[in-house]
């Protein structure tokens, strides 16, 4: 890369850090800080969230049991009870968003904000309320075992593929209960035909492929979703993400990877998207039109969803553990036995 290309980098890392502080000035009321009971190896996780009061008590069991000690949310004009519901909570701290999801950088300016402002020198997780990490030995070790093998290992960044899953029934057939697990719900998922291609410019791998791209993307499977993510990260002021959770600056946090052919440790981010739901959930964004590109991948979504929308296939595999992830190739422990 060239000096002129990586003072480009710098000027975009500068721009999009005051961007996120701008757009949290405006927007950004904070609700509830409970930030002074957060010790200074505590792993916090960071979510942007809209109606989500029914998911939020498996949601947040499943990260208690990880070993998350502290929740920052942010309630972008919800609804219903979610509000309500997490101020009850004492490991969680809330803030009401006001503004445009969209001129946030769909929600990424209030998260960059607030990891700024609270979040340096401690890992930080972030995730969507339909979002479940897994990781190597995460049914026998919590979170702060992989932060430490991490920091032992000099590394501040964890990579993960983001991994649709959905139900054998119809999307509208699969309900979740209050504090019912959706994983165990929408279990199945597509074990192969996926594609990753670097990015040059950011150096992270682009993935692609899974239900979205075979179902909705058939013959454009170059504008599928993009399924690569970065949502462990040891935070230090002046970091930001780009595009999601999908890249940051600086960009070796990128580099999730071993560059000497070798495979480096990685987890994955079961995606829980496609329930009963869901349905109601496109109906909603695509009259907001506050997704990327005026929402053009929940406009694609309706249509499915008028002319029934099967994803499940006979190769479709139900999920078991991390063991079976990897087994797949689609995580790895590499070396952290």
């Amino acid at each position: 890369m060239s000096l002129f290309e990586r003072y480009k980098l710098r000027l975009e890392r500068k721009d999009r850090r005051y961007r996120a502080l701008h757009r949290g000035r405006l927007d950004l009321r904070a609700v509830k800080k409970r930030l002074d009971q957060v010790n200074s190896d505590d792993v916090l996780l960071f979510s942007v969230i809209r109606n989500e009061r029914a998911n939020l008590p498996f949601f947040l069991e499943y990260y208690r049991n990880l070993g998350i000690n502290h929740f920052c949310f942010v309630d972008n004009q919800s609804q219903d009870e979610t509000a309500r519901y997490l101020l009850a909570q004492k490991d969680v701290s809330l803030w009401h968003a006001k503004g445009s999801y969209a001129r946030a950088a769909y929600g990424i300016h209030w998260l960059n904000c607030l990891m700024s402002r609270y979040a340096s020198g401690h890992w930080c997780l972030t995730v969507d309320a339909d979002e479940f990490f897994v990781y190597p030995h995460c049914d026998t070790r919590p979170i702060h075992a992989l932060t430490d093998w991490l920091d032992s290992r000099e590394r501040d960044s964890f990579g993960t593929l983001l991994l649709d899953l959905y139900p054998k029934e119809d999307i509208k057939d699969a309900v979740v209960k209050e504090g019912e697990s959706p994983v165990k719900l929408a279990p199945y998922f597509d074990s192969g035909n996926y594609t990753g291609l670097l990015n040059t410019k950011y150096q992270n791998i682009w993935i692609q492929g899974g239900p979205r791209q075979r179902v909705f993307f058939p013959s454009r499977p170059e504008q599928a979703p993009a399924l690569n993510k970065i949502p462990l990260v040891k935070w230090q002021r002046g970091f930001v993400y780009i595009g999601s959770t999908h890249s940051l600056l600086p960009r070796r946090l990128n580099v999730t990877y071993a560059n000497d052919g070798t495979q480096e440790a990685s987890g994955v981010l079961l995606h829980a998207k496609f329930t009963q739901n869901f349905v109601s959930k496109v109906s909603e964004e695509e009259k907001r039109g506050m997704h990327y590109e005026d929402s053009r991948e929940y406009q694609l979504y309706a249509k499915a969803l008028k002319r029934g929308m099967p994803l499940y296939t006979r190769n479709s595999v139900a999920f078991q553990n991390w063991q079976q992830l990897q087994s797949l190739g689609l995580m790895s422990q590499a070396g952290w036995a």
